[in-house]
């Protein structure tokens, strides 16, 4: 027996990698936009002047599993494969833009600051664009299965902007959930 693990082993390692990190991406994603009541049903997005380009409802709640799965299947890719040149960088990369993924949320949905979210869209899109020129080497499917969450947060730092644009006086719109008085 020259090999160390077969393809089917090798096979499963990597399918229970996807079993822990496609769940927890998206239960913490989904986590992320219900507490902090995002999108359609929150009197503050409701009461913003939304430029034309805004999808209905549906639309994110139906790209925003799917791009988490995709993310989810990217970070198993490079989790499996162990001893890869320059796998830690490309790791903490991912986890970067993760964590401000999932800050984005609460920041703009919770806190009004449509302007930091901006700024904050545009650097997750930057470190998402190191991010997979980081996993090409490791996996090139795991850099491929970023392409449609580059393509969508290219389309919501778009969207973010034209709302910034078009709500001068956003974060004073509606109060905030906390400063809520009874």
């Amino acid at each position: 027996m020259s090999e160390i693990a077969t393809a089917g082993q090798l096979r499963l390692s990597y399918l229970r990698w996807a079993l822990v990190t496609v769940p927890a991406i998206v239960l913490i994603g989904s986590l992320s936009g219900l507490l902090s009541n995002s999108g359609y049903g929150n009197r503050w997005f409701d009461a913003l002047d939304l430029p034309p380009i805004t999808p209905e409802g549906w639309v994110f709640a139906t790209v925003w599993p799917i791009l988490y799965i995709c993310l989810g299947l990217s970070l198993a890719m490079v989790l499996h494969a162990r001893g890869a040149k320059g796998r830690g960088f490309a790791l903490l990369l991912f986890f970067v833009q993760l964590v401000a993924n999932f800050a984005w949320s609460p920041l703009f949905f919770g806190a009004h600051q449509v302007t930091t979210a901006l700024y904050l869209i545009i650097f997750i899109l930057m470190v998402t664009i190191a991010t997979a020129f980081a996993f090409a080497p490791i996996r090139k499917a795991a850099a491929w299965l970023l392409v449609p969450y580059m393509a969508w947060l290219c389309f919501a730092a778009i969207l973010n902007f034209q709302i910034d644009q078009r709500n001068p006086d956003a974060e004073t719109l509606v109060p905030h959930a906390a400063s809520t008085q009874i």
